[in-house]
């Protein structure tokens, strides 16, 4: 790879970090041509993006944009490292781990993940990653949580209301 090749790997991650708050670091080592492919069909279904890229050239591109934000994350640039790219936070994870099902085994491993600023570490955080919620999901909670007690209010005036004319009309 000449210096042109690498420094064009480096701005084209620079960009995919620039734009994504979620970006995951994964092991693909020993997963067959065949199911790198399936692994990138699905991500890309899934609206993820997947790039397979030199550590050293990952590593460059996160420390020219903040070294001190992605810190975290040198550590898990090592051996075959399959990044994902993702607005949804948890979708990658999903992905990893429906992926492992379907094929019996334990790859892709994660490494890392860099949720909105916060980095988990080691593949023992795949399934919590899973449960991630994302800002979609809380705020149907939370607006699911302000409308309960509407709801059962209107539903208990309705109700009082009905009884009132019941009993009017008994009259």
């Amino acid at each position: 790879m000449t210096k042109d090749q690498k420094n064009e790997v480096i701005e084209v991650l620079k960009g995919k970090f620039s734009q994504y708050n979620n970006f995951y670091i994964t092991d693909t080592e020993s997963l067959t041509v065949e199911q790198v492919s399936k692994l990138r069909r699905t991500c890309f279904d899934k609206q993820v993006e997947m790039k397979v890229a030199k550590n050293t050239l990952i590593k460059k591109a996160l420390e020219a944009l903040d070294a001190e934000k992605y810190a975290g994350v040198f550590d898990a640039l090592n051996n075959v490292t399959a990044l994902m790219f993702s607005e949804n936070p948890k979708e990658p994870a999903l992905i990893i781990s429906s992926f492992r099902k379907a094929s019996n085994g334990d790859r892709p491993i994660l490494k890392a993940a860099f949720i909105n600023g916060d980095v988990y570490t080691g593949d023992n955080t795949l399934s919590a990653l899973t449960k991630i919620k994302t800002k979609n999901e809380l705020i149907g909670e939370v607006i699911g949580l302000l409308q309960s007690p509407a709801k059962r209010v209107l539903a208990g005036l309705i109700h009082h209301h009905e009884k009132q004319a019941e009993g009017a009309a008994a009259e």
